[in-house]
């Protein structure tokens, strides 16, 4: 437990930060998880919607540094895919 002010506060801001980070990154596995599970239902309609909802969250967390550049679009690309091939 540290002993100066600044960084009391630094341990507070950290576990802040941590919590934020890590409500997101789990916010984007747990939108990929319900697409594919809404593909494999063939639900074309909410599919689609997820995917859109897919695409803005990975590109939030890759300009915070989350995950990887190719990773996201990876993911994206093969949802994405998955999705048109639905029709």
């Amino acid at each position: 437990m540290p002993n100066i002010k600044s960084s009391k506060k630094a341990v507070k801001v950290i576990a802040k930060k941590t919590a934020n980070n890590h409500e997101l990154k789990m916010r984007v596995q747990n939108l990929i998880k319900n697409c594919e599970k809404s593909i494999a239902a063939g639900n074309h309609e909410e599919a689609e919607k997820l995917v859109k909802d897919i695409q803005k969250y990975s590109d939030k967390a890759v300009s915070k540094g989350l995950i990887k550049k190719n990773t996201a679009d990876r993911q994206k690309a093969r949802l994405t895919q998955k999705v048109k091939n639905m029709k």
